[in-house]
């Protein structure tokens, strides 16, 4: 493991650029780690790299997986992420504790959160529902990124029209969040929900408009027809 590592990392820091370093910090209010490589660049990658293990175990890849989370790199988390989700015809329920620790632990961005939680938490929770019990406990967190997550991890079963209870209840625990990226992440939630449900999350809108934070709402209604987006607008 230590060698594969050690030229994965090897290959990071050659391709390293400080100007893509220094741009990148514009789009995170928060510290983050960067070797400064564009994002297509590492997913490919991660996929030559991934090929080289991917007849492993899954307990071994997941132990890659760790060891890119605890670097912090920004870069290392893509292959974590893509690595992590690649396992998931073979998830069973004892690795909800893993992918929980990824969150509570290693999680310190909205890329991160969205790219651990949005395919790989997702997937899990589609095969595993009875962990949306742990999401909404998430939506007491201190922590942003866990309230973020309780949101996000939805994203996909919404597009696809599932969980529309949970989904709603998750929305009312994070109404009035204070923080942007939380109030982002379950407007962006009810947004991909009213693609399947647009009537129920419009009422949904309408009845909690005059306490819901603009930001969540805009979200939300941002693709809804003109007419339903002037009503949930107004005062």
């Amino acid at each position: 493991m230590n060698n594969l590592l050690q030229q994965i990392r090897a290959e990071l820091t050659q391709l390293a650029n400080k100007e893509i370093e220094q741009s990148a910090h514009r789009f995170f209010k928060e510290g983050i780690k960067l070797y400064g490589i564009k994002t297509p660049v590492v997913r490919a990658l991660s996929k030559k790299y991934y090929q080289l293990v991917k007849h492993e175990s899954k307990e071994t890849i997941f132990a890659y997986c760790n060891e890119f989370w605890k670097s912090g790199y920004q870069e290392e988390m893509v292959f974590a992420t893509d690595w992590a989700y690649a396992q998931r015809k073979k998830f069973v329920a004892d690795d909800w504790t893993l992918l929980e620790s990824w969150v509570m632990n290693y999680v310190s961005n909205w890329a991160m959160c969205d790219g651990l939680c949005n395919h790989t938490i997702g997937c899990f929770i589609e095969k595993f529902p009875e962990r949306i019990t742990t999401l909404k406990a998430w939506t007491q967190s201190k922590n942003i990124w866990s309230r973020r997550a309780a949101a996000v991890s939805l994203i996909v079963p919404a597009k696809q029209g599932k969980f529309l209870d949970d989904i709603l209840e998750i929305a009312t625990l994070l109404l009035h969040d204070k923080e942007d990226l939380v109030q982002k992440g379950y407007g962006w939630l009810l947004k991909e929900t009213a693609e399947a449900h647009q009537n129920i999350v419009f009422d949904f809108v309408c009845k909690h408009k005059q306490t819901m934070p603009r930001t969540a709402l805009r979200y939300a209604i941002e693709k809804m027809p003109k007419d339903k987006k002037e009503i949930a607008m107004a005062k």
